[in-house]
């Protein structure tokens, strides 16, 4: 397949690209910079420019491709109408996107976060919440899943809190950030609440599975580790970078706090067995050994 990809130069998205070309497919993918560009042709890839605003290009990149796989999202956590805003852009895209495949039957593979459930780990089956911090998020995702009735094989592959790579990424990437930063290696709430975790290049694996075979309509989970305590995840960063572990108010997290305080580990054993996907690098606190001070 010739797939569009936007997101394709971050830890996970770059992993994808990685893993797309290895397994014969070609690549077109938005790049919103001169480095993002070099990135992606350095990976044997094309490149569009454009931004995930930038509406127009979305929609002509998407039509030109047989499949699709949406990575892209704003990074900016510093206020609610930051991830507000984020989340509106992403929305916007989506909607662009899944109105270029309308009744062509290619796939669209967006990425969504893992749903979290009371007193056991979430599974493929429950639903995305549409409410709280991110749920913009599980709207427009429940958007492009409703576009299988219109004929385009839509799929979502739900990612973790913390997708990682030597040590960095995800929420535990936050930690670090935030503790290189304070100077302590915080943690909010009692530090027993867990949280699930994939490495990138197990991550992209599935994203190559759910482009070319997911059916239409169908959630997955990138899950390896069904959850880390954070006490455990904090235990590790300050004894690779030398600083004090505690707990510290959960404002200090800014408006993802709240999701930092909650319980939220995560099952993929029905993606593992249904699309025969088997996770095989190292976990997360194993990767968090990688932390250079």
């Amino acid at each position: 397949m010739r797939v569009f990809i936007t997101g394709g130069t971050g830890l996970i998205g770059s992993a994808v690209v990685a893993e797309l070309l290895a397994n014969g497919h070609s690549v077109l993918g938005l790049a919103r910079s001169d480095a993002s560009v070099q990135a992606l042709e350095k990976a044997g890839a094309e490149a569009v420019r454009g931004e995930l605003t930038s509406l127009d290009v979305l929609r002509a990149s998407a039509a030109q491709c047989d499949g699709v796989i949406h990575l892209a999202f704003g990074n900016d956590f510093s206020s609610p109408e930051a991830v507000a805003r984020s989340l509106e852009e992403e929305g916007n895209a989506l909607r662009v996107l899944g109105e270029a495949l309308v009744d062509s039957g290619r796939p669209l593979v967006t990425v969504a976060g893992t749903p979290w459930a009371t007193g056991r780990p979430s599974t493929e089956e429950d639903p995305q919440p549409t409410e709280g911090p991110v749920g913009q998020r599980g709207v427009s995702v429940a958007g492009v899943l409703a576009l299988a009735s219109r004929g385009v094989r839509s799929s979502a592959v739900r990612m973790p809190r913390t997708v990682h790579n030597n040590g960095d990424g995800g929420f535990a990437g936050l930690l670090t950030q935030i503790a290189r930063r304070s100077g302590v290696a915080g943690y909010p709430g009692d530090g027993t609440q867990r949280w699930p975790a994939v490495h990138a290049l197990d991550a992209a694996v599935l994203f190559r599975l759910a482009l070319e075979k997911a059916p239409a309509g169908t959630a997955w989970h990138a899950v390896a580790d069904e959850g880390d305590a954070v006490l455990d995840i904090a235990t590790v960063i300050g004894r690779r970078l030398g600083l004090e572990v505690k707990q510290v108010p959960e404002e200090n997290f800014g408006p993802i706090g709240p999701i930092f305080a909650t319980d939220q580990p995560s099952s993929s054993v029905y993606t593992q067995k249904t699309l025969n996907w088997t996770p095989e690098h190292p976990s997360l606190l194993a990767d968090l050994e990688n932390l250079q001070p």
